[in-house]
């Protein structure tokens, strides 16, 4: 059977460049970075060679950036270190309603250790509007965090807008904070980031999502933000992150990294022209179907749809069935039945939102993988309406 894989913005494959630059930090340089012998001093160097290509794609300084377990402590470090660091029980963070449960969640631990959180609302296309974020800074505000895109519907929010309307309220203040934090996972090697240029203090990454190893990502950190660490032990990573390095998954993230610099421009043309594609196949020819997210500023290689009057996990296991995997969210909440918080926080309805679909695209995707996806889409939603009791004409 054929298999096709549409579900990128959960995981992706390990490119075999990456795998290659990681095997000998399995077998032959695997010392511990903190020993002071040529093995442990080999896999130091392996280490600050991959900073230096992590930071590069997203123009920081290598000292700017600290590894970690993956994208979801990246989120947790920012938020919690942020909130811990400047010691105020009643302080107030502002996000949005479409937020990763990576960022949600610790801010809603936080809500039962005294703070206040602001969950902004979005439009109809899933962006945050500015000037909400404007209006509920207070001087107990101490971390604004907004993702760079939606990793369900691909929206591209307006972070340096934010990220500027952060900094005049800081410079006003007269204090080192709110700082501004975005979740960056689903963009790092897939759009162009500058950390200077977007305004960013704290940024979150994972390797996985970019062509490198699951169990790895980094953190940025601007000069002069103050984090407290919550992971203590030993020295590592600048004493803001203890624990033995993951020296295999550090080499492979970087080596991603520079992959992802050096591909960007090419891979982001392709992806876009079959993004658009696809939409137009699904829209042109399955009635009753939306896209979700914003029409162009959306991810290049993300396509949401709800399709009337079907269960999204009846489509998702049909196409299964046929060798074609996608997902109807995030990978993170896969197992919940509850529709999803995003396309509920859009307005839709939560039938709507149940019968829905993401097709996340990647550099393995060839326009003869979409033309298959959506003739097998096709005869399932005439097959799944057809029984369906609401009986939506396809």
């Amino acid at each position: 059977m054929k298999k096709i894989y549409l579900d990128y913005a959960a995981t992706t494959p390990v490119d075999p460049r990456v795998l290659k630059e990681m095997l000998p930090y399995y077998k032959d340089i695997f010392g511990n970075p903190s020993s002071l012998h040529e093995f442990g001093q080999g896999a130091k160097r392996a280490i600050a060679a991959a900073r230096e290509k992590v930071a590069r794609l997203i123009s920081a300084s290598p000292e700017e950036i600290i590894f970690t377990s993956g994208g979801t402590e990246a989120d947790n470090y920012a938020i919690k270190g942020s909130y811990y660091a400047l010691g105020m029980s009643d302080a107030q963070i502002i996000t949005s309603s479409i937020e990763h449960h990576a960022v949600s969640e610790p801010c809603k631990f936080l809500a039962t250790q005294g703070a206040k959180i602001i969950f902004l609302p979005v439009d109809e296309n899933g962006l945050v509007n500015p000037e909400e974020v404007r209006k509920n800074l207070t001087p107990k505000t101490i971390l604004v965090s907004i993702m760079h895109a939606n990793n369900e519907i691909g929206t591209i929010q307006p972070i340096e807008e934010i990220a500027k309307i952060v900094a005049e309220f800081r410079k006003a203040q007269g204090t080192p904070y709110p700082y501004f934090h975005t979740d960056a996972v689903q963009t790092a090697g897939h759009l162009p980031i500058n950390v200077s240029e977007i305004g960013a203090d704290l940024l979150s990454m994972s390797a996985h999502k970019l062509y490198g190893p699951k169990g790895v990502g980094a953190l940025y950190v601007k000069k002069g933000i103050k984090l407290m660490t919550f992971m203590h032990g030993g020295e590592q990573e600048q004493n803001r992150r203890a624990s033995t390095e993951n020296v295999a998954g550090i080499v492979g993230f970087g080596k991603a990294a520079e992959l992802a610099s050096q591909e960007f421009e090419k891979e982001v043309k392709r992806l876009t022209e079959l993004r658009d594609y696809l939409i137009a196949q699904i829209l042109t020819k399955i009635k009753k179907v939306r896209l979700n997210g914003h029409p162009t500023k959306r991810l290049p290689n993300n396509v949401n749809v709800s399709i009337e009057g079907i269960e999204g996990e009846a489509m998702l296991i049909s196409l299964d069935l046929v060798g074609i995997a996608c997902s109807t969210g995030s990978a993170c909440s896969s197992s919940v039945l509850e529709p999803s918080h995003v396309l509920l926080a859009l307005g839709l309805a939560p039938e709507v939102a149940h019968g829905s679909l993401r097709f996340a695209l990647g550099k393995y995707t060839q326009k003869a993988d979409l033309d298959f996806t959506v003739k097998n889409l096709i005869s399932i939603v005439e097959r799944l309406r057809n029984i369906s009791p609401l009986k939506i004409a396809s």
